[in-house]
């Protein structure tokens, strides 16, 4: 009889895809793990997909600011019925991190490379990975997400290209270093179904609520169909770091894939 605890028999298998895998558009190369369903080769499933940026912080015990622990966290959520999703973390950029993940040129930061950031993700890295693993490649089953800067680089994906990506995961997301944005959200228009999950802690800063509150109003500002969803989820004891994102992730995995109508008081 195993002695393995059910988080560590439901563990997702992790491959690392490249150490060095290349990003020709940034002239730079980056390493690419992707987490397997524990049972991902006892099973002919296609899966769908959620793309996550600061790999070195979703998993790695040796994140420099702690991890998300997603592995763990999807252990606990596969027996629950909701660990069937291919999860691909890729490294930041360490040094050129900010340039990478903001979209638009910054007085301070100076160019911003964002946009060509996330043509290697749509262009690049999704269709080697649709290659690679048994995915469900349409844009109904493609989500992407992140944390801060990588929350900001998330939502301007989500904006830009709603015809690639159908669900985002936004956490705490940098929007003070990219004004433009709000604009963009405000002429966002999409027929398609799109689901925003925004959080925030109330604890990270004074502007940040209000922040996402009107970045929510804006997203639903110029879109009259019913398919555009949003779900805002503030903590009150929230600070801006990797153990609250790990916290929510659960919640935001289950309302963008598996639960629209999905209560987290009733289904934790």
């Amino acid at each position: 009889m195993s002695n393995l605890t059910y988080e560590e028999k439901y563990l997702p298998q992790i491959e690392v895809i490249g150490n060095e895998f290349d990003i020709p558009l940034l002239g730079k190369k980056r390493r690419i793990s992707v987490l397997l369903p524990h049972n991902y080769h006892d099973t002919a499933l296609h899966y769908p997909v959620l793309y996550l940026q600061d790999g070195q912080n979703t998993h790695d015990d040796y994140g420099a600011y702690g991890n998300w622990a997603v592995n763990k966290r999807m252990a606990k959520l596969y027996p629950k019925g909701f660990g069937n999703i291919i999860i691909v973390a890729i490294d930041h950029a360490e040094e050129y991190r900010i340039k990478e993940f903001i979209p638009y040129d910054h007085p301070k930061f100076g160019e911003g490379i964002g946009d060509d950031y996330i043509k290697f993700i749509t262009r690049r890295l999704k269709p080697d990975i649709d290659k690679r693993f048994r995915t469900l490649p349409d844009r109904e089953h493609t989500a992407i997400g992140g944390s801060s800067l990588g929350g900001l680089i998330s939502l301007y994906a989500g904006l830009t290209r709603p015809n690639v990506y159908s669900k985002m995961l936004i956490f705490s997301p940098a929007l003070w270093i990219a004004p433009p944005i709000y604009e963009l959200a405000q002429k966002f228009n999409s027929e398609l179904e799109t689901r925003f999950y925004l959080y925030t802690g109330a604890k990270e800063s004074e502007f940040l609520v209000p922040n996402m509150k009107r970045m929510e109003s804006y997203i639903h500002q110029n879109n009259t169909s019913k398919n555009c969803h949003t779900q805002l989820s503030i903590r009150e004891n929230g600070t801006h770091n990797e153990y609250f994102w790990g916290e929510e992730f659960a919640h935001a995995l289950k309302w963008l894939f598996f639960a629209p109508d999905y209560d987290r008081e009733v289904m934790d």
